[in-house]
């Protein structure tokens, strides 16, 4: 009878925590564990959107887990505890796309003492003159996915939808398809594109802002211009690019839950917002840290040429692994540059 008592109470504690866990509430085992690790922060925050850009990470000697306690599961994501070079790290993985970018970024933000954040991964390319395996470090960020569709007949002097109240703008442009077309007319008009709503944490509750362009912490930005022009591995077995991939400072990359693969879409984002990298977390990120008021750097090595259009774009499949090598790589050099285990406090570039 006792051992059936006791095996009754594991079950309804066990039922208990999945109901918890279900109904999004933390655990007290997991709490514990987080309480536990966060004594030993701060920490610098990593993010990589996925596995093909983890797993290289991982894998790397630079990264050494902690052996007593090498990872907390909570809401679906992992997070992972360690150390490269002097620096303790949290890593996480996002999964595709802004709204995950977003989640898991704040969840990362919210639990742990963090004292920056660092994303990286591999993107599309918007810039001609650059080649596959370049890895970029955009000054800014931007969401380009969030639109207001104007109503076919309307011209680009009329005013939007709710635009009178505050909620959207013309101020920062438009895409106008009927420039994309073989007819003379098009009934998908033009979109304008808008800046995201954010909530500060330095602001008040519930009052809104709004931002386009996030600037990615300046003495982030100054390291890494320490690493501009390192020259990097270029050839995947015997099959090689035309030179060898390098770091690079770019002014601007744009984020949007759309994959790219649109030569005129990548030329149009290239000439308005002089964007190079392409991809599709890195403004949640991004929006996430500026509006927790956290320092942060992205780093994303380019794996195409978005669209097509250079003698290697179509060799993505092959050279994908190495730009996602090549943008761990440049991780850890930058990750060796930071001062160890001092509190960051944000600045603009």
């Amino acid at each position: 009878m006792g051992h059936f008592l006791i095996g009754l109470l594991v079950v309804i504690l066990f039922i208990g925590n999945v109901i918890q866990e279900a109904n999004g509430e933390i655990s007290r085992s997991v709490l514990s564990k987080i309480e536990r690790m966060n004594k030993r922060g701060p920490y610098l925050g990593i993010v990589a959107p996925n596995n093909f850009e983890l797993n290289p990470l991982l894998a790397s000697q630079a990264y050494v887990p902690y052996p007593s306690l090498p990872f907390i599961d909570f809401a679906g994501r992992r997070f992972r505890f360690g150390k490269i070079s002097n620096q303790r790290v949290v890593i996480v993985m996002t999964g595709l796309g802004m709204v995950n970018a977003g989640v898991a970024t704040q969840l990362l933000v919210s639990l742990f003492r963090l004292k920056g954040v660092l994303h990286y991964g591999i993107a599309g390319n918007a810039d001609v003159n650059l080649e596959i395996g370049d890895v970029t470090i955009p000054k800014s960020w931007a969401h380009t996915g969030l639109w207001n569709w104007q109503r076919y007949g309307d011209g680009i002097d009329d005013e939007l939808a709710l635009e009178a109240g505050g909620d959207y703008t013309r101020n920062i442009g438009y895409l106008q398809f009927s420039n994309y077309s073989n007819q003379t007319e098009n009934l998908l008009n033009r979109i304008w594109y808008q800046p995201e709503e954010i909530f500060p944490v330095t602001g008040t509750p519930e009052v809104r802002e709004h931002v386009f362009w996030i600037p990615v912490d300046k003495s982030y930005l100054d390291l890494a211009r320490q690493l501009e022009g390192t020259k990097l591995p270029q050839c995947v077995n015997t099959t090689c690019l035309p030179r060898a991939p390098k770091v690079t400072i770019v002014d601007r990359g744009v984020s949007a839950s759309v994959f790219v693969d649109n030569a005129a879409y990548r030329t149009f984002l290239r000439s308005k917002f002089n964007a190079t990298a392409v991809e599709m977390e890195s403004a949640a990120v991004a929006l996430i840290c500026h509006q927790q008021s956290l320092p942060f750097v992205v780093i994303r090595a380019l794996s195409d040429l978005a669209g097509g259009g250079s003698d290697v774009s179509n060799e993505a499949d092959l050279f994908g692994s190495l730009a996602a090598q090549n943008s761990v790589d440049v991780l850890v050099k930058f990750v060796g540059l930071l001062p160890p285990h001092r509190s960051h406090k944000i600045q603009s570039q």
